[in-house]
């Protein structure tokens, strides 16, 4: 079952055991009372939901303690790693709602200077030239079941492993055929400390270097080196980098580095019905199971982005999850409740019908047209309005009629009377079937004059109400009906591959549907409610002037509100 993050909604609001760390840091007069955090994504792929977490923790503390967050980009991999990433990362960071002002970095800028302490490794004696195959030194640093066994070559003398690693640097090996590895400690039950690799031989071209190096640093050499240079006070990262510490702390204290960063590890973000892998998250879009990166069924800042999430609903809900020491799941609802929470203030309330059913008002006569105002928030008509349009043909949904309803059926079906929002009363008297399929094809239906606005002119009850368009000046559009991309809770615990518990209904793409003019002239990114329906945006990216495609942010139907309230 999904943690739903009860035992974090509090120590968002009042602190948590890293502010507690913190605290004790600055009490004790560390760091001389600085506080400086880093934001430092691989510029492989595009964030997530689970760097949006991180970012906003990163970024928070930095703002509780008046202190600084860099943002930097480990970009230590060359074939991995992209420029479109770099700036895709950037761009969400900043929408997200945060600014790194002038403190943007790469592991890059440090290359001469990594190339240098490896260099003190080596003439410490502390680093060597391994000239075995990939596989035997794979083999050889054993598993939690195996003993490490040393490279014939771990004793190799200074002078030839300096010679060897410069010949490295000029290119004068091949990919594979050699590497520098620390010598650290065989014995070790941490596998992370059994002489690692820290320097290999890549001919690639570098994104921002270009072809200066055929050599380069390997994640956990640089990374907390990088966290040294730029005078990292907290080095906050997930759990998955817990058993990397003893490692980042024996590079900083061979390398004699002053005041090196202390880290502190966190649970990641796992979330329900959702998969936080850029490694997965790039297999879905290599494999063209989804429209890109930003595809809005993607758990990516940009695909959130453009489904409708707001930055304000992924921050709150990043503060509501706060900040655990066990790793847990998180149900994907209550993202979706943090988005509805935000969506309700800020959407305004129009009307389209998904799939129309025609209906003929027969007693309002042709080119006759009944005119309504109708606010775009029920609830506070200051934030304005619009007209409404009553003419003789409308449009409902199908959904709403039923020849043979169920019971307590609180919609159309013939000699019923229902509301139509903002405008009258209506009851159906005939139904009109095509006559090879049998299929309803049109209601007849008739007004009440009286009614106009929608209300009862003798007080009769009448409990259904049901969003419609005008025939003579609805327009059509596109809509697209996002729903969750997996079917289970957790994609990759599932049997074979992940890919298995695909939703083959995560999307619907309906074309011929109806709105109010309105919404004919929606700007991009726009975000509005469909009565009755849910939330929709402006496709940002498949969308043309005048010519909105609408993406389903989130449904109306609320399963995280239900929760709370059995919790209450």
């Amino acid at each position: 079952m999904c943690d739903h993050g009860k035992e974090s909604v509090e120590s968002a609001k009042t602190g948590n055991f890293i502010t507690e760390i913190i605290d004790q840091d600055l009490a004790q007069g560390k760091n001389q009372s600085r506080v400086a955090t880093r934001f430092p994504p691989e510029p492989n792929g595009y964030l997530h939901i689970g760097h949006a977490k991180s970012i906003c923790l990163n970024f928070g503390l930095a703002k509780r303690y008046n202190g600084t967050c860099n943002l930097r980009f480990d970009d230590t991999n060359p074939i991995t790693e992209e420029t479109e990433y770099v700036e895709s990362i950037k761009q969400d960071v900043r929408w997200l709602g945060f600014d790194w002002d002038e403190r943007e970095f790469y592991a890059s800028d440090y290359f001469d200077q990594l190339y240098q302490w490896a260099l003190v490794l080596i003439n410490k004696g502390l680093a060597y030239i391994d000239q075995q195959t990939p596989e035997q030194i794979k083999q050889g640093r054993g598993d939690y079941y195996r003993k490490a066994v040393a490279s014939p070559y771990r004793e190799r003398p200074i002078a030839q492993t300096l010679e060897l690693f410069e010949k490295m640097r000029q290119g004068e090996f091949k990919e594979g055929e050699c590497v520098l590895r620390a010598k650290v400690d065989l014995e070790s039950a941490n596998i992370n400390m059994r002489d690692p690799i820290i320097y290999r031989v890549l001919h690639q071209s570098h994104h921002r270097t270009g072809d200066k190096w055929c050599i380069y640093p390997m994640y956990d050499f640089a990374h907390g080196e990088s966290d040294a240079i730029e005078k990292i006070t907290h080095s906050i990262c997930t759990l998955e980098f817990e058993d990397h510490r003893p490692l980042y702390d024996w590079f900083t204290s061979a390398l004699e580095l002053p005041d090196p960063p202390r880290q502190i590890e966190f649970a990641r973000l796992n979330l329900s019905h959702t998969v936080v892998s850029k490694r997965k998250l790039l297999q879905l879009v290599e494999d063209k199971v989804v429209d890109g990166w930003d595809d809005p069924r993607m758990p990516t800042v940009s695909g959130l982005r453009r489904r409708g999430y707001t930055a304000e609903a992924i921050r709150n809900f990043c503060e509501r999850i706060g900040v655990a020491k066990r790793d847990s799941m998180v149900d994907v609802a209550l993202l979706e409740h943090c988005l509805r929470e935000d969506l309700n203030v800020r959407s305004p309330r129009l009307m389209a019908v998904l799939d129309p059913l025609k209906v003929v008002i027969t007693n309002i006569e042709p080119g006759q047209v009944e005119r309504f105002d109708a606010p775009f928030f029920p609830e506070d008509f200051s934030q304005g309005s619009r007209e409404l349009t009553l003419t003789r043909e409308i449009f409902v949904e199908r959904d709403d009629f039923r020849e043979e309803p169920p019971r307590k059926w609180r919609r159309l079906t013939k000699g019923s009377e229902v509301r139509l929002r903002y405008a009258c009363l209506i009851t159906c008297n005939e139904v009109v079937h095509d006559e090879q399929t049998g299929e309803v094809i049109e209601l007849r239906c008739t007004w009440d004059p009286e009614s106009r606005g929608g209300n009862s002119p003798d007080g009769r009850k009448v409990r259904g109400t049901l969003h419609w368009v005008s025939a003579d000046y609805a327009k059509p559009v596109q809509v697209r009906l996002y729903d969750r991309l997996f079917m289970v809770e957790n994609p990759l615990e599932a049997k074979g591959d992940f890919k298995e518990t695909l939703n083959p209904d995560s999307l619907q793409i309906l074309d011929g549907c109806l709105v109010e003019p309105f919404l004919a002239q929606a700007d991009l990114g726009e975000l509005f409610q469909f009565e009755r329906l849910g939330y929709f945006c402006v496709d940002t990216r498949l969308s043309g002037p005048g010519k909105p495609v609408f993406n389903r942010t989130v449904t109306l139907r609320d399963s995280w509100a239900k929760i709370e309230r059995k919790q209450g």
